[in-house]
């Protein structure tokens, strides 16, 4: 059938670089291995770093022109579309177009990793979250790639068939180069290679890399290096921040396209990096396709990517103390490192290679229409 695919927190294929984007293509990718024809909705993003009434009254007569020219297109019945499908959804990036075009046309929604936030209902985000909710509401189905998101949907989505679980993967598993071997791995004297890959922007990304920076400082008498993959307005501020540490600890990459970021991973012994509110991080899959157990914090969506003590030690919530003792533990002790780094390629290679997902998806995509079906006959007796 036909999906119409839209992503309101990035505009799908703007080259941009971020976990959220890799996502995307990769939800698109499992639709059409599915058999499915997918037509990407041609909108801008409605993503708001601050709340600003009049920013998202702009966004609101963009998806209200976005949503004027898809009606005019899909008038002609072989152009319209089977299914609304809508990857992210919550108060800085509202779904503005899906909702609009499903009821239009009368046509299944399926959201995949919405989020609500019930305190931003009080404050300035109040009417972006209210949007958001909207959509939220008018979903017939959800995916929900993490805990805490299911958790927060579950207060007002009560209906438990409306709310699938879509653990986050990785394609393309089989072209990761595995971690290659270095005396680190061995050895308790030479530098153990550390290696993180963020960017460098304001909100939880800087925060997390300045957590790192404060952690390894704890530790800088320890034998390491660290490899920081990433660029971005915040970079000046994040290299002040390691800049206290030792001449030769830290190096500086920039930003990288993705076979390169592959190939440093498989350089590295260990993949550090706080994760503080993080959605998830595709790229802590990444690391551990290639065989990096993870030192990172139980936060936000980390603990649904990175399996506890299995793949990686998690420290808690913003114990920056934790962190630099689990990292210490882990410089320490080879033995562990290769224990959990060949557990973490098995977790990545074999749980989260999207197999799974192609399931859950085909499932939910059925589920969708079958529940918007039963809205229509309940609607008409």
């Amino acid at each position: 059938m036909k999906i119409a695919f839209h992503t309101p927190l990035n505009r799908y294929g703007d080259g941009g670089f971020s976990g959220d984007r890799l996502m995307a293509r990769q939800l698109v990718s499992l639709l059409e291995e599915l058999g499915h024809a997918v037509e990407i909705v041609p909108a801008e993003r409605s993503f708001m770093r601050t709340p600003d009434p009049a920013q998202l009254a702009a966004h609101r007569h963009a998806a209200q022109g976005v949503a004027a020219l898809l009606t005019e297109r899909w008038r002609v019945p072989e152009a319209r579309p089977a299914l609304v499908f809508t990857y992210h959804c919550h108060y800085r990036a509202p779904d503005l177009i899906g909702p609009v075009l499903a009821e239009r046309f009368d046509l299944p929604y399926l959201v995949a990793e919405a989020s609500d936030a019930q305190k931003r209902f009080d404050g300035p985000w109040a009417e972006a979250a209210a949007l958001a909710r909207a959509a939220i509401l008018r979903a017939d189905l959800h995916l929900c790639m993490t805990q805490r998101d299911r958790t927060g949907l579950s207060r007002f989505v009560s209906e438990p068939e409306r709310v699938l679980d879509l653990p986050p993967f990785l394609l393309g598993v089989d072209d990761v180069p595995a971690r290659k071997s270095s005396p680190a791995a061995l050895s308790r004297e030479l530098p153990v290679r550390l290696i993180a890959v963020a960017m460098m922007r304001s909100g939880t990304k800087a925060i997390s890399y300045l957590a790192l920076a404060r952690t390894l400082a704890r530790i800088a008498d320890l034998p390491w290096t660290l490899t920081l993959i990433g660029d971005g307005p915040e970079r000046p501020a994040v290299e002040a921040a390691f800049a206290d540490l030792p001449p030769g600890r830290v190096r500086f990459l920039g930003r990288c396209e993705r076979p390169d970021i592959l190939a440093e991973l498989a350089a590295h012994d260990l993949f550090v990096w706080p994760g503080l509110n993080e959605a998830y991080g595709v790229v802590y899959l990444e690391a551990q396709a290639a065989g990096l157990p993870v030192a990172a914090f139980d936060s936000g969506g980390v603990p649904a990517v990175v399996a506890r003590g299995r793949t990686g030690l998690l420290a808690p919530h913003g114990d920056e103390a934790g962190l630099a003792a689990t990292i210490a533990r882990l410089i320490g002790d080879p033995a562990l490192r290769a224990r959990l780094g060949a557990a973490a390629s098995r977790f990545a290679r074999q749980e989260r290679n999207g197999g799974q997902a192609r399931a859950i998806l085909a499932a939910a995509l059925e589920g969708a229409i079958a529940r918007h079906g039963r809205k229509i006959l309940e609607a008409a007796s």
